[in-house]
């Protein structure tokens, strides 16, 4: 009897969650409920679920809305009509245009529209025809009473009773959300801007209690809602049935794929990679997956042939026909990956392949998959953002009127004693908990794409966000649960610089870099002796502080080393204190006890530590006796990708009662959950990791022999660790003639010949992008700037956009001193702000002025530097300091002074906060000395207090160095920031 049901999917309106609704709804003895979400079918596939599980009949239906209006509702009769109304919602949402007054005539769903006279009269005669009905309130019997066509109107409506709140708290609930919605105080709310306050559920029987005196429309209530019925197979694939048309040719090209693969990833004459592929290939066919290898397979065949670069990763690199197939570089023979770690018939959740594309590149193959496999069956995965903690509390701290001061101060010290009688405070507390977790706003997945057999709508309909392809409004959980395999194109700028690295090298070198050969840059010795020495600043995932001091600890030098690295980096492994473990393990491999003898037996390979995925699964089957299936649920769970918390405790509950039923001692079953708990939310999956480190080794390979132009590479692509001033400085390192941007030699982005780097007019603050580029431009079609005035007369620069190109060094071509050029320039501009005149046919020559001498020392240009490029050029940042003393030693002095207190100086580069098991922060530095060179330091919440950070620039650091595992480190125990000589410009 319940038309008009709304969940939290109602973004910022409703305040039901859709177990919430139907367990309401079960309360009240409802048996039919619709649920119809403001302009979104979101929630329609897990209420579908939920109703069924609960015996309740669902419908599914769209409440469709203009802002606050009320337009109509749609009631689906089927699973077209469901498909009718997402098309419908989908068209306007994609085209961007607001949705009708009118509903078009739907073939299979009934529109429901509100009761008012003016509606009435405009849609007569489809009332007549049946095709629409009317929605009648409860509050609006007493107007059926008089209305001229009240007969008509009994014979062409329904009960509409809405269903938003269930109590008073969540209507109060309601009104904060509303206020939320429109950025306004709730006092401001007005009525048109919220539900009535009587938009409960109450027990069937007593809604047609309500409506005894209008039998007709409880009967045509009842009526309609038997004519309606909406299901969902669940036990199927949705992904494309077939990739040429029928399962058999899939089954066959796939087969002759795979093996011509085989001959070039090994040869025709190893039987072990043989006998695997057709093993997998079974499976593969058995399970119906050899479309989605073979649309895999079509997206690499297409980026490649673009001269696009990709990395196949995550499970999908543990299959060797994906290999075959060029999806991934990973060899899961060399690595011992088994396959059923992607494709398992006990597997609760649907393989997909990770792929990885340059962030310049993504967009084009998201295109050539949209057009290649059409719109209507394609669509980029949806995610729901939710409310979560501090977010909050701003949120209604701006709704109930509190000053952002007092919020902030409130967040920062929410225990304080002040607050217990606050009111505001208190009802900010109640309505912040009911709030958390609550949908917020649709957005995308990070790169999950669909490619469905059926037609998307027959799902869900689509929006249309700012990145420009149609996308579910529903998210990765619902649509694993309804049966798709996604597939993941990703993009990321560690790729792009790749790629970018190789076209620089054939540029400047005249040298072709296959990056492919992997293989090879695995036995390289340069390569092993960067990853040794932790020299790895600029190289994906490998850069970062804590990767290098990992690389030198364990003096990694391998791909096998480098693949554990790349797990056991990750926050949960370390902060459980196994990554130590591990190191020391490593070193000792003889000088430690395993917990028991299920973690030697199926952990021999990294000492009894888990440091993969797969090794979760194996300690959660072999030492709890759990099935894989469960164990991979468990998994899942611990790392945020399942959503039934009952489901997750009972498998806890039995991961327990197992280990209790095996006799093993207690202590021992706490400290491999513990393990278990740290490791299976954060750790990678051994193919995954092994996929990071074939792109490490790219970057690795690409550094050690082309250094100068691997850097630029890096500049350009604006995605590694550090800011682009610390590459910048490590192509200096590595023997690089660093140059201010240039008019003649310099390019919009940085660029490289010989050894000279120019720093491009991309990185100059406040030039103008279309500036920075058409002064290369300009010069590539005309030739050489000759002089400033050739240079104004060629591009009509502005007078403002010139002057920062001279502060920045870009004229110095001319010999002349930045001031001559500034004198120059408001000359012969005329000192207007702007140049508004055109181009001239011929060229005029430029007077010579007799300027005055005038002086340019050289901390004027420091200062220049860093606030037109944000770092030192030609000189040093350490050029400023008052003090001439640079330190006790520098940072490849360190482990000669273990033990030994120090003082330092130290150029800031990044800061690591944490926190201790106290709860109090603490603080890893990152520093360059005056040579340049990185060294780390660590600070605890006993120095910090005291000696805290104080932002960008050189600090004296005065601590004890100490060494673990040959890597050394500075304990800070004072730390100021170091004063600078005066700005000369002031």
């Amino acid at each position: 009897m319940f038309l008009n049901g709304h969940s939290y999917y109602s973004l910022r309106y409703g305040t039901l969650s859709i177990e919430k609704l139907v367990e309401t709804a079960k309360v009240n003895d409802v048996h039919t409920l619709a649920l119809t979400d403001i302009n979104n079918s979101a929630g329609i596939l897990d209420f579908v679920k939920e109703c069924t599980l609960n015996g309740i009949k669902p419908v599914a239906g769209i409440e469709f809305r203009s802002n606050d209006q009320l337009l109509y509702i749609g009631i689906a009769r089927n699973n077209e009509g469901f498909r009718e109304l997402n098309e419908f919602l989908t068209a306007h949402n994609l085209q961007k245009i607001p949705l009708p007054r009118e509903a078009p005539e739907f073939e299979n769903a009934t529109v429901i529209y509100p009761f008012t006279d003016q509606a009435f009269t405009r849609r007569k005669k489809r009332f007549q025809d049946m095709t629409d009905v009317v929605g009648i309130r409860p509050s609006e019997i007493r107007r059926l009473t008089t209305h001229p066509d009240r007969e008509f109107l009994l014979r062409n409506s329904v009960i509409l009773a809405p269903v938003t709140f269930q109590t008073e708290a969540e209507y109060f609930l309601h009104k904060n959300l509303r206020a939320i919605d429109h950025n306004i105080l709730i006092s401001h709310l007005k009525p048109e801007q919220i539900a009535g306050q009587d938009e409960m559920m109450i027990p069937e029987g007593d809604l047609k209690m309500i409506f005894k005196d209008y039998p007709q429309l409880i009967l045509n209530t009842e009526k309609f809602l038997d004519d309606c019925h909406i299901s969902f197979d669940r036990s199927s694939t949705k992904n494309k049935k077939t990739f040429t048309g029928t399962p058999y040719d899939d089954k066959e090209l796939l087969e002759k794929l795979a093996f011509d693969g085989l001959d070039y990833r090994y040869g025709k004459k190893n039987k072990q990679a043989v006998a695997r592929v057709r093993h997998e290939l079974e499976i593969i066919d058995k399970m119906g997956f050899s479309s989605y290898f073979l649309i895999a397979w079509d997206i690499v065949r297409y980026s490649m042939s673009r001269g696009f670069y990709h990395v196949g990763r995550g499970s999908g690199a543990n299959s060797i026909v994906a290999y075959c197939l060029k999806i991934t570089d990973v060899d899961p023979i060399e690595l011992d990956l088994y396959f059923e770690r992607f494709i398992n018939p006990k597997r609760t959740s649907p393989p997909d392949f990770d792929i990885d594309y340059s962030w310049k590149e993504r967009d084009e193959v998201l295109d050539y998959i949209f057009k290649r496999h059409g719109h209507q069956h394609t669509a980029l995965l949806g995610a729901m953002s939710t409310f979560k903690s501090n977010s909050i509390y701003r949120e209604l701290g701006k709704v109930h009127g509190l000053p952002k001061l007092e919020m902030d101060q409130f967040l920062r010290h929410p225990e304080e004693k002040t607050y217990e009688n606050d009111n505001i405070i208190n009802k900010i507390r109640t309505i912040g908990a009911m709030m958390v977790d609550f949908p917020n706003l649709r957005s995308i997945h990070a790169g999950g794409i669909l490619i469905s057999d059926k037609p998307i709508t027959c799902y869900t309909a689509l929006d249309l966000p700012p990145k420009g392809f149609p996308t579910t409004q529903w998210d990765m959980y619902v649509a694993e649960d309804i049966g798709f395999e996604k597939l993941d194109i990703l993009s990321q700028r560690g790729i792009g610089h790749i790629k970018e690295a190789a076209e620089i090298i054939l540029g400047n070198r005249k040298v072709k870099v296959d990056v492919h050969q992997v293989q090879l840059f695995k036995k390289d010795e340069t390569v092993k002796e960067l990853l040794r020495s932790g020299d790895t600043i600029g190289c994906f995932y490998v850069e970062s502080p804590a990767m290098r001091q990992l690389l030198k600890k364990l003096h990694c030098d391998n791909y096998l080393s480098l693949v554990a690295a790349s797990s056991i980096i990750r926050p949960g492994v370390a902060r459980s204190g196994m990554m130590r473990e591990y190191i020391y393990r490593f070193h000792h491999p003889h000088g430690f006890s395993y917990i028991h003898p299920v973690m030697e037996e199926q952990l021999k390979e990294t000492y009894g530590v888990m440091v993969y995925q797969e090794d979760v699964l194996k300690i959660c089957h072999h030492f709890a006796g759990l099935d894989l299936s469960d164990a991979d649920v468990l998994r899942r769970a611990m790392s945020g990708k399942f959503r039934s918390k009952k489901e997750f405790q009972r498998i806890v509950d039995k991961f327990f009662e197992n280990c209790r039923n095996s006799g093993y001692p207690e202590e021992v079953t706490k400290e491999v959950w513990r393990q278990i708990e740290s490791f299976a939310g954060y750790s990678f999956s051994k193919a995954h990791s092994a996929s990071y480190a074939v792109e490490s080794y790219q970057s690795l390979y690409l550094k050690s022999h082309f250094p100068l132009e691997f850097m630029v590479a890096v500049i350009n692509n604006f995605g590694g660790f550090y800011s682009s001033w610390v590459y910048f400085n490590e192509a200096r390192n590595w023997g690089a003639a660093l140059h201010e941007p240039c008019v003649n030699r310099g390019n919009y982005k940085t660029s490289i010949t010989g050894k000279d780097i120019f720093v491009g007019f991309i990185h100059v603050a406040n030039l103008e992008r279309d500036t920075g580029k058409m002064i290369q431009e300009e010069r590539m079609t005309n030739g050489l700037y000759l002089d400033l005035g050739d240079f104004i007369t060629r591009t009509q620069i502005s007078l403002e956009q010139l002057i920062i190109l001279i502060r920045t060094g870009a004229f110095r071509f001319t010999g002349k001193s930045k001031s001559q050029l500034l004198w120059e320039a408001h000359v012969l501009t005329g000192g207007k702000p702007d140049s508004t005149e055109t181009g001239t046919l011929f060229v005029t020559p430029v007077k010579n002025y007799e300027l005055p001498q005038l002086e340019q020392n050289r901390i004027e240009d420091v200062y220049d530097e860093i606030e037109f490029l944000g770092f030192a050029v030609k000189y040093s940042f350490f050029d400023l300091l008052e003090t001439s003393f640079r330190g006790e030693c520098l940072a490849k002095e360190m482990l000669n002074y273990t033990g030994t207190k120090m003082r330092m100086l130290g150029h800031l580069v990044t800061i690591k906060y944490a926190r201790t098991i106290k709860h109090e922060w603490m603080n890893f530095g990152t520093f360059l000395d005056v040579t340049g060179q990185i060294f780390d330091t660590v600070h605890f919440p006993y120095s910090l207090k005291t000696y805290p950070f104080r932002g960008d620039g050189i600090y004296l650091l005065m601590g004890k160095i100490t060494e673990e595992f040959g890597y050394p480190i500075m304990t800070v125990e004072k730390m100021a920031k170091m004063p600078v000589v005066k700005d000369p410009r002031q």
